[in-house]
């Protein structure tokens, strides 16, 4: 998604000035949002968690469901109760499209500044509510709506993924407010249809355009960390090109006896045109105009968070393994370098194939030659490769020409375009480094991620000079999206008590 129009001109912010030190006590404040956690956001969670609020993408029918509607309404009436000095709330709903929250929080001058130490300067905070489908291989005991609180960790669908951000973030701004601490003004967009793309996002920020204000700084805790043992900036997220493709060579099902041999298999058909796009040997995107350089700041990162996470960049996912002979054997990734498998999945452009139809079941599964297969396609591209452009040479590469004349079709379903962050300010990266040590005892760490946040390239464009502290707790086996999506609690009270340590040292 492209921010058309989205043109607003921040004033020239002195971000190089010298960093004062936080008004803001950590052990308090870390005191402080973690009873929040304890006594009002976990059992918040614990309840978001049993409602299937899926996005509109996986729920055609959300609006008859109201499922996006209650978890809004919970979140809303919860940030309500919470009352937040010189907080204000609504909930923004257009016809045909998902609710949106929007809240502001009147700057501060805290206890010493009178109006003159009070910021002009806006602080812009994001989360979602809804939620991915629920997938298959959850543990017996645990279900994607059904919430389970075990070691630290809470067990559902969404919490971390991240229906959690809207409380934070509400907890980081009470804990600057209960130390009475100058903060600026601070606005909030909490969506539902990030899931989906973020279709209906523009058309609001359209409209709340001019209420956002001079954004400095953007706090979107929908991301990921390297490891549990310190704080984690996103340094960039890849783009993303999704939709259907399908091969139909026949009007219904035929023996496949009578028939194979005569009539071209939809599959191997499919596999032909796949094999334009990907080298199936390597799994390399075959065309050039999908990948992108690697800036070298970015592979000095990469370099510099292999040395800290190791062979656990790669360890940390659930490979298959089996017995082979009395020893158990394992699935390989595509590399054991540390920096290359960091690079791997946050600069590479790298197809997966997310579903199928027109397969029957296995038991179902007679001598029928079928007359189509459709792949759902998601195409993870490089952070500054434009996925509208990919979008369409993906639909042409596929499509043109196809082998035997038969009916190939892409149906794009949703793309955007991937981030690269903005070069990190002395300010920044001080607050940064000093909020993880305080919380963490462990500097801050710099990480690319695979996944997509559409948000983060329309603000990089519209508020070209705002720093980035896009973060979240999607750890390792945190497991997104998959089976046994976990929150773990203990690592989000650091970052929430991180956050408002940050907002405190924002010049």
């Amino acid at each position: 998604m492209m921010l058309a129009g989205f043109a607003l001109a921040p004033k020239e912010i002195a971000m190089n000035a010298r960093v004062p030190p936080s008004a803001l006590n950590a052990a308090q404040a870390l005191t402080q949002v973690s009873r929040a956690w304890d006594e009002q956001i976990v059992p918040q969670l614990t309840d978001y968690i049993g409602i299937p609020a899926k996005s509109p993408m996986f729920d055609a029918d959300w609006a008859k469901h109201g499922y996006l509607d209650t978890v809004m309404r919970n979140t809303a009436a919860w940030v309500e109760a919470q009352k937040v000095e010189g907080l204000t709330l609504e909930i923004i709903r257009t016809e045909g499209r998902t609710p949106l929250m929007f809240f502001e929080v009147a700057a501060s001058s805290g206890a010493a500044g009178g109006p003159a130490a009070v910021s002009q300067q806006t602080v812009l905070m994001y989360g979602h509510l809804d939620k991915q489908p629920e997938f298959s291989g959850w543990r017996n005991d645990l279900g994607p709506w059904t919430p389970k609180y075990e070691d630290g960790k809470l067990y559902g669908r969404g919490s971390a993924d991240d229906g959690y951000a809207a409380y934070a973030s509400i907890a980081a701004i009470q804990a600057l407010k209960s130390q009475n601490v100058a903060h600026p003004r601070i606005v909030g967009l909490i969506e539902t249809c990030e899931e989906s793309g973020s279709p209906d996002l523009l058309p609001y920020i359209d409209v709340l355009r001019p209420r956002l204000g001079d954004v400095a700084l953007v706090i979107c805790l929908d991301s990921g960390a390297g490891n549990y043992d310190q704080l984690w900036l996103t340094t960039s997220l890849r783009g993303m090109a999704a939709g259907t493709l399908k091969v139909e060579v026949l009007t219904e099902g035929v023996h496949s006896g009578d028939a194979s041999g005569l009539v071209p298999s939809s599959f191997r058909i499919m596999r032909q045109v796949l094999d334009r796009l990907e080298d199936s040997a390597t799994g390399r995107l075959l065309p050039g105009s999908f990948h992108c350089e690697v800036p070298a700041d970015r592979l000095a990162q990469a370099q510099a968070t292999a040395a800290i996470l190791g062979d656990e960049v790669y360890k940390r996912f659930p490979w298959a393994h089996y017995d082979c002979g009395g020893s158990m054997q394992s699935m390989l990734p595509t590399t054991t370098d540390p920096v290359q498998a960091l690079l791997n999945r946050t600069w590479t452009p790298t197809l997966s194939v997310t579903g199928a139809d027109g397969f029957p079941e296995l038991k179902n599964a007679g001598n029928v030659l079928r007359p189509y297969t459709a792949f759902k396609l998601s195409l993870r591209l490089p952070p500054l490769v434009e996925a509208a452009s990919a979008v369409q040479q993906l639909k042409a590469l596929l499509e043109d020409n196809a082998p035997y004349q038969a009916r190939v079709t892409f149906e794009a379903a949703s793309s955007a375009t991937g981030w690269n962050a903005p070069a990190i300010t002395p300010w920044f990266e001080q607050a940064l480094q000093s909020a993880s040590q305080a919380h963490f005892g462990a500097p801050c760490g710099y990480i690319g991620q695979g996944g997509t946040i559409p948000l983060m390239s329309m603000l990089s464009k519209g508020f070209p000079k705002a720093q980035m502290m896009v973060c979240g707790v999607l750890g390792p086996k945190s497991n997104a999206h998959g089976p046994n999506e976990f929150l773990q609690v203990p690592y989000a009270k650091k970052l929430t008590a991180a956050v408002a340590e940050v907002i405190a040292r924002l010049p």
